[in-house]
């Protein structure tokens, strides 16, 4: 059996808890649902009102193939969509591009221009669906893309509701899908939250993610202590530009992973609010309550799905979305069975998202607020990962800034120790994966995975050439050199970017610009 007695966080676990482990404080760091410190939740009434917004992840191969799966994702009862872009898109090059060859529409959709926007979204109402779009540096270049379709079908930006995920800072230290250097970085994000706090009022500008750093190997108290630490450098960013913390933090939401070790998830995400609220009221001085709200989004555990037994993952993706629920997320995603293996398949897709339903409609998770609060396990578990979050949280300042500790290597080192540590637990069996390292069969049975078509970097190629000859390519020289101004300028560059973006200048023609002003970020620069 297992022998594990010590938290993902470190800290031992009891056999047994009673009262003497709560706080002395409980009542305090508690408070009411919907009041600070949002312990128990942003919001009085949580899901006893309505469920939370399930959210599927999906995009892959052409945006005709991905609209396809958004209407049947919405026919099957989701709530929201989430779009995944392949890597030359998160990347800012075009499908064109020799840098692309061979990644076009593998691990999402390619989005090259307006054109390919209009197809993703068509027939699809963006005046009442939510869209989330996992994109980061060239996060505002997909934003003001999917800002003109709207306004194309006579939807305007005020109507709209979602989030970019914009969230630079965790690239450099989990990911690697950065292309400007950080300084840079951080101004164009400083300018999307100006931007839509003009023009989309409603949508969430930045998605401080911590799910990319749980994917590698952060502990609980790492995910949230780095993400939050990021939070802090972008509320500085926000400040320095000229923003009112009160304009633009009410907008601020985050992403957070949900792990199998339910207990300390549910902990983690009622020490991640309690945290957050207090930094927000006492370091920044916000007044108005929702700029102290963590508001965050969950997806279940990638890294922790397998690709042997994969049927399963189900049961492990059920306990993941339970502990995402009891920790009182704002919206969900439930991976596929399949992904370990390939890109989901409808199927798969479909049974993701039926888990949610269950857990909404089946069980008595919507009857109550925070059903943990008070529980000693829980409230102890609490309190053991808010202290070492906040010690972390410490460290990283010891460095001057998030950003001087990225630079240092600080946390990118600190998560790798700790996937190394998870590794060699794994390897050694302390750490039980049911069907990898125990429980496991002789032969597999066969499953057919999700393909993506190999000609659709060529189509993607000969859509570019074709819209490259029919636009009006002085326009989009014209459009371009504004852009550049802006960005050697003080400007806000999303301005001059739409229009580029309506004159019909490509993802990459964009991202190309700016790289040419602001140069490109490599692991060994110092900045």
């Amino acid at each position: 059996m297992n022998q594990r007695r010590s938290s993902e966080s470190g800290f031992p676990i009891n056999g047994v808890y009673t009262e003497a482990d709560l706080p002395e404080d409980l009542d305090s760091r508690l408070g009411s649902p919907g009041e600070f410190p949002y312990t128990r939740g942003v919001y009085p009434t949580m899901y006893t009102s309505r469920p939370w917004t399930m959210r599927q992840y999906a995009g892959f191969g052409t945006a005709t193939e991905s609209n396809a799966r958004y209407h049947q994702l919405l026919r099957a009862g989701t709530m929201g969509l989430s779009v995944a872009f392949d890597l030359p898109t998160q990347m800012g090059y075009d499908s064109d591009e020799p840098i692309a060859h061979g990644e076009v529409g593998k691990v999402g959709v390619a989005i090259d221009s307006i054109e390919d926007m209009r197809l993703l979204f068509a027939d699809i109402p963006l005046d009442k669906v939510s869209t989330s779009m996992t994109i980061n540096a060239p996060g505002s270049v997909l934003l003001l893309l999917y800002q003109l379709v709207a306004e194309e079908n006579g939807v305007p930006g005020t109507a709209l509701n979602g989030t970019i995920q914009n969230d630079i800072l965790k690239e450099y230290i989990a990911r690697g899908t950065y292309i400007f250097p950080p300084k840079p970085s951080l101004r164009l994000v400083a300018d999307t939250f100006a931007y839509c706090r003009s023009e989309v009022p409603k949508w969430n500008t930045i998605s401080i993610s911590g799910y990319h750093m749980a994917e590698a190997g952060a502990t609980p108290a790492q995910e949230i202590a780095f993400t939050l630490a990021n939070g802090v450098e972008y509320v500085r960013a926000a400040l320095a530009a000229g923003l009112a913390v009160d304009d633009f933090a009410p907008r601020l939401s985050f992403f957070f992973v949900a792990r199998t070790t339910l207990l300390e998830e549910v902990a983690k995400f009622r020490a991640a609010r309690r945290i957050w609220a207090r930094l927000m009221r006492d370091d920044f001085g916000a007044k108005d309550p929702k700029s102290m709200m963590l508001r965050f989004h969950t997806q279940t555990a990638g890294v922790q799905l397998t690709a042997q037994q994969p049927e399963v993952n189900l049961v492990r993706v059920a306990v993941q979305g339970l502990g995402a629920v009891l920790g009182g997320t704002q919206s969900l995603h439930t991976n596929s069975f399949d992904e370990a293996i390939a890109l989901p398949t409808e199927k798969a897709a479909r049974l993701a998202l039926r888990t949610q339903q269950v857990l909404a409609y089946e069980t008595d998770l919507t009857a109550t607020v925070d059903p943990f609060a008070g529980s000693y396990v829980v409230e102890a578990m609490t309190a053991e990962i808010e202290a070492a979050a906040v010690e972390l949280m410490e460290r990283v300042a010891d460095h001057g800034s998030a950003v001087d500790a990225i630079e240092a290597g600080f946390q990118k080192r600190e998560i790798e120790q700790s996937a190394y540590r998870i590794a060699q637990e794994i390897d050694s069996g302390e750490r039980v994966v049911v069907g990898l390292n125990r429980f496991t069969v002789d032969e597999e049975e066969p499953y057919e995975p999700l393909r993506v078509d190999p000609t659709i970097e060529a189509a993607q190629a000969d859509r570019l050439a074709r819209l490259r000859s029919e636009r009006d390519a002085d326009a989009v020289t014209r459009a371009l050199a504004d852009l550049r101004a802006a960005a050697e300028g003080t400007e806000n560059v999303l301005y001059p970017m739409k229009e580029a973006l309506r004159a019909r200048a490509t993802v990459g023609e964009v991202c190309g610009t700016l790289r040419e002003v602001w140069g490109l970020y490599r692991p060994t620069d110092r900045f």
